[in-house]
């Protein structure tokens, strides 16, 4: 996905020349072509990030397409104030592209980890959020979205699932169906939800838009009476959306995320996965104990409106 950024983005600023990209001091090597084509539209402002995010509050007020690109620990949890006021109070358009989300940068320790990434975006009226699960699946959501006006939160991920879907930006997927519960994968963990779920008798439902979030789509099918979340960084970033979604049923839900804890050691992704039993090992069992017909529930009443 790191890869297929420049390249999307040196397609569109060909196009459109109201796209102005500002980076800190990320990607300088990936963002070449950008740089040396549209050298007006091409700032590498440094580890500036809160400065940044107002710079590019100033570029939307121009009238232009602000793309701002960092690690997911400075772009948003660093500089969450400048999103926030220049860009949510004001109801401003643009783009805020990361990588190092949750624990892909992990070897470089909690400096450079963000699993509170998406829930802080979420949290912003208006803003809008993408976690897509492979490089094709980011170049279509990003050119059906960048110009629509919010601020939109593309998380970048270093995995990536084996096989892009026809995604659509607001609208979730109908990958598997079943009858005994239902799960619903959330961008690059599709591939370790499908996995753990390959006799299963469940449906799974692809998202990789979180907002807006597709109720409707859940809501028609939605099968059994469990719902697991499967998500790549905190859990229960989507429980309000998932809660008004079925007001009107009852259901349980279980999530299986990143629990709020640090890990107090390095390595890597795939470590902290490990760790903090994520992998599809670890999620099929969690979602065989959830569907069984006597295993253990977690009630939920949704009672917003």
């Amino acid at each position: 996905m790191r890869q297929q950024f420049p390249n999307t983005l040196h397609e569109l600023m060909k196009v459109d020349d109201k796209i102005v990209l500002l980076f800190g001091d990320v990607g300088t090597y990936g963002f070449r072509f950008c740089a040396a084509d549209f050298p007006d539209r091409v700032y590498n402002v440094g580890i500036l990030e809160q400065s940044m995010n107002s710079i590019a509050a100033g570029v939307a007020m121009q009238g232009l397409i602000p793309v701002v690109h960092t690690i997911a620990a400075f772009l948003v949890e660093r500089a969450f104030e400048q999103i926030k006021d220049d860009f949510g109070y004001q109801k401003l358009g643009g783009n805020f592209v990361s990588i190092g989300g949750s624990y892909d940068l992990a070897s470089w320790g909690c400096t450079h980890e963000a699993p509170s990434d998406v829930g802080l975006i979420k949290n912003i009226p208006g803003a809008e959020v993408v976690i897509p699960g492979t490089p094709a699946e980011f170049d279509r959501l990003f050119k059906q979205s960048y110009d629509d006006g919010y601020p939109t939160y593309f998380r970048l991920s270093a995995k990536s699932n084996a096989e892009s879907h026809d995604v659509t930006f607001g609208k979730a997927n109908v990958v598997k169906t079943g009858t005994q519960g239902t799960v619903l994968a959330v961008g690059p963990m599709l591939d370790r939800v499908l996995d753990a779920c390959k006799d299963l008798d469940v449906t799974v439902l692809y998202y990789t838009t979180l907002a807006p979030f597709d109720q409707e789509t859940l809501r028609a099918h939605m099968s059994g009476d469990a719902l697991i979340v499967c998500e790549p960084y905190y859990s229960g970033a989507c429980a309000a959306d998932i809660a008004a979604a079925l007001r009107k049923r009852p259901t349980a839900i279980s999530y299986i995320g990143v629990p709020r804890e640090f890990p107090h050691h390095y390595g890597s992704g795939d470590d902290i996965d490990a760790y903090f039993h994520l992998t599809a090992a670890d999620i099929r069992e969690r979602i065989s104990e959830a569907v069984a017909p006597d295993g253990p529930r977690m009630a939920v009443i949704a009672a917003v409106r």
